[in-house]
């Protein structure tokens, strides 16, 4: 390979990209692999086939049909992992419906928020989890399920929403639930999924995912078929994942990772998709791994952390493991060798992108020497292109710190319903620019060097100041706030709010973390709040961040770990 000058790059492959939509690739792989495991879900005690699960989706496909709903109608989904996020992802598929990926950690504000941004008809709920009762939060909401007919819903404050299907076996009203939707289904309603299988186009949009930039609310990164299963497609297939793979997926469906790299990854090659648990669990990880034999495993780098530093431990055997990927947020590199050493993942992978590009543009390889990586990001996969460019748009030399630009089949269609900030992401040419700065080595490898945007990633979850500021304005004691991220050993990066009050009002930052609680996400909620009477600004009166948390690293002895 001649050396790089020029920080460009394309993926150039014999493989092509798949050409079809997710419904008929599906199908491709449950006609090659009828009995092959397809999911496990341990919580559940489910172990279906790809023939089995290939029967529910179809019945649940069905089932929507039934209720009228037609091809690019928006169905939210708003649950943890289960095997009904599963059966929703593939029939909301088939359908030709667009699934709206809604955050578990969601409460009323953004709940209510996402749901009406892209005019969600249906919604698919879990009863409750963790701390979080969806089913009350629904109520405040919308108090007219109470007196609605199932399917009949017609709320003030959530004006489209009509379908409200819950999981459980409960009995909620104004809702169906899960497992009466197939049974909706007539036999038109079973032509009618047929008849759309040639109909639908593999650049429809067919997915919705939130994701925010550092001004107002989450946006909502529109993605198509194509997008998203040849990114799931080239992500595992450079993971050499085939069909005797087993791969244990504990991160959340309703991020890319989960639902494009983890259940698209397993079914564009005949893998078995396995759940250990509702939400991340570090025991119920290393018992599935072993148990099912698992081969692969997903994580960012707190729970492989904590799988590690688990006290039983030692007691699994993870001989099976051969393969993963650490992606989501910085990975620091003794984890690495340690996930190397002692989980027996000698071909363990990280992977870099960003939902805007259906996730990954760049990923290790699984014989690239561990130093590397360790301490980059990997090269472009294939059919993707990148470039690095200085403030002026021109690409720089390799070597050279820049924004990286990724184009290619990976980028969304858009921000729903909202040109402006489309157009600000991607630019005539087709460049998403990613808003991360990086440096592009001679031979391509890519090193992440921070992020030109006001982002902070906190244990992989990406969280946008202004969506938090703009929430800290609601309480009354409050003149201004001004939210950044700093280091922190367990989440890569913790919240720290810097809080002006109002004359004359006095308050805690006990009491400011007690309005947010229940409000906002907990993931969002600053740890570290400091009450100033003013903060620091350009002449042209914007407020330099960095100083702040420079201060802030300074006050609280906080240093930043090496990171790969």
């Amino acid at each position: 390979m001649t050396a790089l000058t020029q920080s460009y790059v394309f993926g150039a492959s014999a493989k092509p990209l798949i050409g079809e939509t997710i419904g008929v690739n599906f199908e491709r792989t449950v006609a090659r692999f009828p009995d092959h495991d397809a999911l496990v879900v341990r919580a559940q005690g489910v172990r279906w086939s790809y023939v089995e699960l290939n029967a529910k989706v179809d019945a649940f496909a069905s089932g929507l049909i039934a209720l009228g709903l037609e091809p690019g109608d928006r169905v939210g989904i708003w649950s943890p992992n289960s095997s009904e996020w599963v059966i929703t992802q593939f029939a909301t598929a088939k359908a030709g419906l667009i699934l709206i990926n809604i955050n578990p950690a969601y409460r009323v504000v953004e709940l209510e928020y996402a749901l009406n941004k892209v005019g969600c008809r249906a919604l698919v709920t879990a009863a409750r989890f963790k701390s979080s009762d969806y089913i009350a939060m629904l109520g405040q909401l919308a108090p007219e399920l109470d007196d609605a007919q199932p399917g009949k819903l017609e709320a003030a404050k959530l004006p489209t929403l009509e379908i409200v299907i819950r999981l459980g076996d409960e009995k909620t009203p104004g809702m169906y639930n899960f497992a009466d939707i197939p049974a909706l289904a007539r036999k038109a309603d079973r032509a009618r999924l047929e008849e759309l299988s040639p109909l639908l186009q593999f650049d429809d949009a067919i997915n919705v995912q939130f994701t925010s930039g550092t001004t107002g609310f989450p946006k909502g990164a529109t993605l198509t078929h194509h997008n998203i299963l040849n990114d799931g497609f080239f992500c595992t297939e450079q993971m050499r994942l085939t069909e005797r793979d087993r791969l244990c997926i504990p991160v959340p469906l309703y991020h890319c990772f989960g639902m494009v790299m983890g259940n698209l990854g397993c079914t564009s090659h005949g893998a078995t998709m396995v759940y250990a648990s509702e939400g991340f669990d570090p025991l119920a990880v290393l018992e599935t791994i072993e148990a099912e034999r698992c081969t692969a495993l997903y994580g960012v780098p707190t729970m492989f952390i904590a799988e590690l530093d688990h006290p039983d431990f030692a007691r699994f055997d993870l001989t099976s493991l051969r393969t993963g990927i650490m992606a989501g947020s910085p990975c620091p590199v003794e984890v690495m060798k340690r996930v190397v050493n002692d989980m027996h993942m000698n071909e363990v992978e990280i992977a870099y992108g960003m939902t805007e590009t259906s996730p990954v543009s760049f990923q290790s390889a699984v014989d690239d020497p561990l130093e590397r990586r360790v301490s980059t990001v990997g090269r472009v996969l294939p059919h993707l292109e990148c470039k690095v460019i200085d403030k002026r748009g021109r690409i720089v030399p390799t070597g050279t710190s820049g924004e990286i630009c990724t184009r290619g089949y990976s980028v969304m269609l858009g921000y729903w319903d909202d040109e402006e900030k489309t157009r600000e992401a991607i630019d005539a040419a087709g460049w998403m620019h990613t808003g991360d700065l990086g440096v592009l080595d001679g031979e391509g490898f890519l090193n992440i060097v921070g992020r030109t945007k006001d982002m902070v990633i906190r244990g992989g979850e990406n969280v946008y100041p202004r969506e938090i500021e703009e929430f800290l304005y609601r309480h009354p004691k409050i003149q201004q706030a001004q939210v950044i991220g700093v280091p922190d050993e367990k989440y890569g990066e913790e919240l720290c709010a810097w809080v002006q009050l109002r004359e004359g009002e006095e308050t805690s930052a006990e009491e400011i973390q007690a309005f947010c609680k229940g409000q906002i996400a907990h993931f969002k909620i600053p740890r570290y709040i400091k009450f100033v009477d003013d903060f620091p600004m350009t002449v042209t009166g914007k407020v330099q961040k960095f100083k702040m948390r420079e201060q802030m690293i300074e006050e609280l002895g906080l240093t930043q770990k090496k990171t790969a």
